[in-house]
């Protein structure tokens, strides 16, 4: 017997004791696999005798499983010759159950999202009341549990910088940024946490390295016009209200901030 057919009888073994631990898909997969090893090899009459016992009994062990029935109800039929009808119902048992697995991951997300709101809620509720302590247990706890979720701790990081609670901010800021070191916004947002906590140097830095990683936002530009406008160093400022203007002549904003530099400097 060849590897292949060895390989196909191991997996049709196989399928009474994925289906006992629910394991759908590897179990018609397996019977699949099997019945394409089985076309494809030139069968002696007693290995093909034993491979259309075996295969009857995975079909009837598929019929006979209550889960998979209300995922495909229809009767898995099998005669000894009509493999390819087989291979057809297997084909779209598996699809059927691609179609499911999809579906609860699109339910399970949803409702992940949405714990996820409520308790961004629940934190914000805590921050209102300026119960500070409560919103960072809440806060925490939601930080733990999607610990990857870089655009969450920025959503918290928001939420303390319009509290002013700076440190908060940018505590989680600077993790986002770890877990995403080319997010250009994570910079942004630190520069502003920075700048209004008065520690301008630092600030610096962050929108410096922003600046090296991209150069063409002229809100990225005018935002460090605006650390150097806190900073009172007026000439940075208006070399970062040109820069601004250079991208987007049409930025109102950037055009006031530099003719107050050049008032500030003349």
């Amino acid at each position: 017997m060849s590897n292949s057919l060895i390989n196909s009888r191991k997996k049709l073994h196989s399928v009474s004791s994925s289906l006992k631990k629910g394991k759908y898909m590897p179990a018609v997969q397996a019977v699949r696999d099997a019945v394409l090893g089985m076309l494809k090899e030139s069968l002696m009459k007693g290995e093909r005798q034993e491979f259309e016992q075996m295969i009857r009994d995975a079909t009837y062990a598929l019929n006979a499983d209550a889960n998979l029935r209300k995922v495909y109800p229809l009767v898995i039929t099998y005669e000894p010759g009509n493999e390819k009808a087989l291979l057809g119902s297997m084909n779209e048992l598996l699809k059927a159950l691609q179609e499911q697995v999809t579906d609860e991951a699109k339910e399970d997300l949803a409702a992940m999202q949405q714990r996820k709101e409520n308790e961004l809620q629940k934190g914000q509720d805590h921050l209102d009341r300026e119960e500070y302590d409560k919103a960072q247990a809440i806060f925490e706890q939601l930080v733990k549990e999607f610990g990857s979720d870089s655009d969450l701790k920025a959503d918290i990081a928001d939420r303390y910088l319009k509290a002013e609670r700076y440190q908060d901010a940018f505590k989680l800021l600077d993790e986002a940024l770890r877990d995403d070191p080319n997010a250009i916004f994570l910079y942004n947002r630190i520069g502003m946490v920075l700048r209004k906590m008065g520690d301008f140097e630092t600030a610096e830095k962050y929108y410096l390295k922003a600046l090296a990683i991209t150069s063409d936002d002229e809100y990225l530009h005018f935002n460090v016009g605006r650390l150097y406008y806190d900073w009172k160093k007026w000439k940075k400022m208006g070399q970062a209200a040109q820069r601004a203007l250079d991208i987007n002549p049409n930025f109102k904003e950037a055009a006031k901030m530099l003719q107050f530099a050049k008032k500030k400097m003349s």
